[in-house]
């Protein structure tokens, strides 16, 4: 499975994407659609609130056990640390509101626990949060060859989508000064060290390693340095890596931090 992203500055032509997928006959277990306002939709199942430890009154939790599919698109409202209150239409949208550490509750047994291990974008988790506390919405399909993921492409950018690639890069870029004058006090030159200074810091905000200190990955860590030495030979990332894993982990908890204060 490979994870197809689209982006949306508006929740309505996100919804109007989702639907096209229903409409193809994409299966409620390979799409689902994110957004910081609650949509209310006549086919989608029941929330009921619920609290979440550590993170104060939640907005709800995924209905599980008994309410299946047949009983139409599930809807889970949660709290993700760092970005605030969330929608999401369908059952993977409980497997990444899981893997974003929010609390959501059960989600249809064992099928959801099978489903997290094929191909959840947990890589990408943190581009979507940010499109997400921009007040965009986002569309997530689970493609199951490079045909279907072409496909999905197409239907997305036919629907106004902007790919996850360019969010990440955005994402950056409002990022990118800040680190830069942060980095001149270590004497470093940053536009050398930039491509593996950002390797650590989006490292830190992966979702197995997110508000974990640096040797608590540590095994995790290194087996991304030997693999990007050895795309880069005779480079010697490791300590700008770090600094940048460090500074990824610092932005992540300031996040977490100003949504609890909200």
């Amino acid at each position: 499975m490979k994870a197809i992203t689209g982006v949306y500055a508006s929740a309505s032509d996100a919804e109007r994407a989702w639907s096209q997928f229903r409409e193809i006959g994409i299966a409620e277990d390979r799409i689902t659609l994110l957004t910081p306002a609650g949509i209310s939709r006549a086919d989608a199942a029941p929330i009921v609130s619920t609290e979440q430890p550590g993170m104060g009154k939640a907005i709800g939790a995924l209905i599980g056990g008994g309410i299946g599919l047949s009983a139409g698109p599930l809807l889970v409202a949660a709290l993700i640390p760092g970005v605030g209150p969330i929608t999401a239409v369908g059952l993977l949208g409980g497997a990444l509101l899981a893997a974003a550490g929010a609390s959501v509750g059960a989600v249809a047994g064992a099928k959801s626990e099978n489903f997290m291990t094929k191909g959840l974008p947990e890589d990408e988790l943190f581009v979507y949060e940010d499109a997400l506390r921009k007040g965009r919405s986002v569309i997530i399909a689970m493609a199951e060859n490079d045909a279907e993921a072409a496909r999905f492409r197409e239907l997305l950018t036919t629907e106004g989508a902007e790919s996850v690639d360019a969010a990440r890069e955005q994402w950056w870029v409002g990022l990118r000064s800040a680190e830069e004058e942060h980095y001149k006090t270590h004497s470093r030159n940053f536009t050398n060290d930039e491509k593996f200074y950002r390797m650590g810091f989006e490292s830190a905000l992966h979702a197995r390693t997110r508000c974990k200190e640096y040797d608590q990955v540590m095994g995790e860590l290194t087996s991304q340095l030997e693999d990007i030495e050895k795309q880069y030979p005779g480079v010697n990332a490791a300590e700008v890596f770090q600094k940048g894993y460090e500074r990824g982990r610092d932005y992540y908890q300031q996040l977490c931090n100003e949504s609890k204060a909200a």
